[in-house]
């Protein structure tokens, strides 16, 4: 049942494996390099640090005097007829729509998430690490988002309120 005219066929099995590798490779490069550069802003309009906390966020304004706040969940008594109930904040976010904005995300105590899901936003906050996200908001309104990372107890009750206006 052996046939010895059958050779080996080294030349097409490695024209077989390094060809797809090749045409990967091709197709990844180009996309590599415009994702990289659509990550980055050279110079954008507002920089504003957030640092994550046990159920409340710090922002900090740095480009404008170091305008610095924190965010709390506003409790169910103060809240006014149309308020969102667990997500309405004391202190929002301001920003301009149509300007390019740098968040730089931090935590203070466990991993948090700053998360707003209709702006395609969500960037862990580490401890003792800044991570980055850019965007540039096209429609002026009030956005809602939550810390999105099983932070604690009560993680789901960090609410993160932005306003963008014209």
């Amino acid at each position: 049942l052996t046939n010895t005219n059958i050779t080996d066929a080294q030349e097409m099995e490695t024209t077989w494996t390094i060809l797809p590798a090749v045409i990967l490779i091709l197709i990844a490069l180009p996309s590599l390099r415009i994702l990289y550069l659509t990550d980055e802003i050279n110079d954008p309009s507002f920089t504003i640090k957030s640092i994550g906390h046990q159920w409340y966020w710090t922002y900090e304004y740095t480009d404008y005097g170091g305008l610095i706040f924190n965010s709390y969940m506003m409790p169910p008594l103060f809240l006014n007829p149309g308020d969102l109930r667990l997500l309405e904040v004391d202190n929002r976010v301001v920003l301009p729509i149509e300007a390019p904005v740098r968040m730089m995300i931090t935590s203070q105590d466990v991993l948090h998430s700053w998360t707003i899901p209709t702006l395609g936003l969500k960037t862990d906050a580490v401890p003792g690490r800044l991570n980055q996200t850019t965007f540039t908001a096209t429609r002026p309104g009030v956005y809602y988002g939550q810390c999105s990372e099983i932070c604690g107890a009560n993680h789901s009750f960090m609410p993160i309120v932005a306003e963008l206006i014209p």
